[in-house]
């Protein structure tokens, strides 16, 4: 018998021409040049008007969605060209124009018919695609607003969440990312959105159980579940490595029971901005940003494509890639050909570390700073200075690295964390076993000696918990548990 413990028993607590005021007839026939003036001038006030909407708060800040808006155009099926369309599972019809008053239904409706770098707001609720689709895929740049309440008077995310969250039936065909960007992104913004596949996920009917949890553990993709469909091994967010560079927000959002990343992102230029979300329960790592621009300066050069900033981001139970608990399980992964910023997260309970830098990129484009790190199983940094070595390391020691800046990081418990208690419980008694069933001398072993065949035994495994399905609405609690570290109340 071979049992690992995951941890020692530690407790802690853890989103035309409709004004062109149609022209005033005379009665006398305007010269040429007074149609011209007259044309021009009616175009530029419908310009004017139609774009009017669009949002003009900083990069990364959400927009009142109550600012006025342009006439509804009088055609049921002609969306709303103001810059904003509004969204809403219960009141909204896809044939609507997407006004506040007439919402369509769903968000990729909405995306279909946006302009890049229109605001799209989202009431409440939970949606799973047009259909049933079970994904979302956007080639253009849009700012995705969610969690507004049925009026789209407020934004709540504790309130009136957005939840993405497809079920199982989606994995029968669609077996994508929950939401995926495949070209243009620059000026995209993600804002008050929960993506949950806890839903869609495979859980086992046998294995893995924790009491007070539903289900047992995450079954793999290769695992087929004696009812329904298996896991779909995609992230919840992506944004493929053939997108485009520019600027990217996704802040004050809910990222839960991701069976592969919670977000995993090409980026080629520009900062991209991971702020003030809610991270738990996912499986591999939480964040995976990576420079996709190509090197100009050599074979063994590295050239620094974008810049990334983890900041005020509380990451929770990440698990490993399988249930033997010895690869992947990280809270944040510094990847190549990127600047990385990560300061004031609480980053706990990860498989092997909170902080993983071993893919060698520049540790003067590294800055880690004021976070709080804790019950991370094999340390709170992994790290290789060069190839074939990896040093595990506590964050009261990441000053003696060669970063760009090292300061202020602590290791301890944050007694405010707002966990779910029977979560917790597992994860810190969670164990793998492997049992090996073999005996040399049974009929079957000895008739393969006799045939100059190898003998064979089987081994059986066993985790007590792995990735199990992490309440939804639980997540929600983790916003403000601890003032100026960690997700902070969205406002």
């Amino acid at each position: 018998m071979n049992t690992r413990l995951l941890f020692p028993s530690v407790a802690f607590l853890l989103i035309a021409f409709l004004l062109s005021s149609p022209l005033q007839l005379h009665a006398q026939i305007p010269s040429t040049r007074d149609l011209k003036k007259a044309a021009s001038k009616a175009v530029n006030s419908a310009k004017t008007v139609t774009r009017s909407t669009t949002s003009t708060a900083p990069a990364g800040q959400t927009p009142p969605a109550e600012q006025s808006e342009a006439a509804a155009p009088s055609t049921p099926t002609a969306v709303i060209s103001g810059g904003k369309i509004y969204v809403s599972i219960t009141s909204g019809k896809n044939k609507n124009d997407g006004s506040k008053g007439s919402p369509l239904k769903n968000i990729d409706k909405a995306i279909a018919v946006a302009q890049p770098g229109d605001a799209i707001y989202i009431a409440g609720g939970v949606y799973s695609g047009t259909l049933n689709a079970g994904f979302i895929e956007c080639d253009k740049p849009v700012k995705l607003y969610g969690s507004y309440s049925p009026d789209f008077s407020r934004q709540d995310i504790i309130a009136h969440p957005t939840a993405f969250q497809p079920d199982n039936e989606t994995a029968r065909s669609n077996r994508k990312a929950l939401m995926k960007f495949t070209k243009d992104v620059a000026g995209t913004v993600i804002d008050n959105i929960v993506f949950d596949m806890g839903e869609r996920n495979a859980y086992s009917p046998k294995e893995g159980f924790v009491e007070g949890i539903e289900g047992g553990r995450l079954l793999q993709p290769t695992e087929r579940p004696p009812v329904g469909n298996s896991t779909v091994g995609e992230p919840c967010l992506q944004f493929m490595s053939a997108t485009t560079g520019g600027d990217v927000t996704v802040q004050n959002c809910v990222f839960v029971n991701g069976a592969s990343f919670a977000l995993q992102a090409g980026h080629r230029s520009g900062k991209f901005t991971v702020k003030n979300n809610v991270f738990v329960g996912n499986k591999m790592a939480a964040i995976e940003i990576y420079g996709t621009c190509a090197n100009t300066g050599g074979p063994k050069s590295q050239t620094r494509c974008s810049e990334v900033e983890v900041a005020y981001n509380t990451i929770l139970f990440t698990w490993s890639r399988l249930k033997d608990f010895l690869d992947m399980g990280y809270g944040v992964r510094v990847m190549t050909k990127c600047g990385y910023d990560i300061h004031h997260n609480v980053i706990g309970g990860s498989i092997l570390a909170g902080v993983d830098h071993t893919r060698f990129n520049n540790d003067d484009w590294v800055k880690v700073d004021n976070n709080i790190f804790f019950v991370n199983k094999d340390k709170d940094l992994h790290y290789s200075p060069a190839s074939n070595t990896r040093l595990r390391i506590d964050a009261g020691d990441f000053g003696d690295l060669e970063f760009a800046s090292a300061e202020g990081n602590r290791n301890e418990i944050p007694s405010g964390l707002k966990v779910n208690t029977a979560y917790l419980e597992g994860y810190l008694s969670a164990r793998y076993s492997e049992q090996l069933d073999y005996n040399p001398d049974s009929p079957a072993n000895q008739w393969r000696a006799a045939m100059g065949m190898n003998k064979q035994g089987k081994m059986q495994s066993s985790a007590t918990m792995f990735a199990n399905k992490y309440p939804w609405k639980d997540a929600l609690n983790l916003f403000g548990n601890i003032p100026g570290v960690g997700a902070q109340m969205p406002r």
